[in-house]
């Protein structure tokens, strides 16, 4: 599919809900297709969410085109403030 947005629906974290919802927000604002991948529902896709992003403690929201990092929460807000969205998503 391409852009790739690991998620959870099971957090007590405030910031990961909002920080999801603001990167979803922000894909659908743009037009660009996402897959969601809840990590919730398998441990084994949180486990791969960690081991592609090279990062072992990485928490959603996490971002992939295909299977490709393209990076979290804050180098995706980094890139809408720089208008680079499509560059970071590779896209581009």
């Amino acid at each position: 599919m391409g852009v790739r947005l690991f998620y959870t629906t099971v957090t007590a974290s405030r910031e990961v809900k909002s920080q999801q919802a603001e990167v979803m927000r922000i894909l659908e604002s743009k037009n660009i297709q996402y897959e969601l991948i809840d990590i919730s529902a398998d441990g084994a896709l949180r486990d791969e969410m960690r081991t592609k992003s090279g990062n072992p403690t990485a928490v959603p929201p996490q971002i992939f085109n295909e299977d490709q990092y393209c990076g979290n929460y804050v180098m995706f807000s980094e890139a809408v403030e720089e208008d680079t969205v499509e560059n970071f998503l590779k896209l581009a």
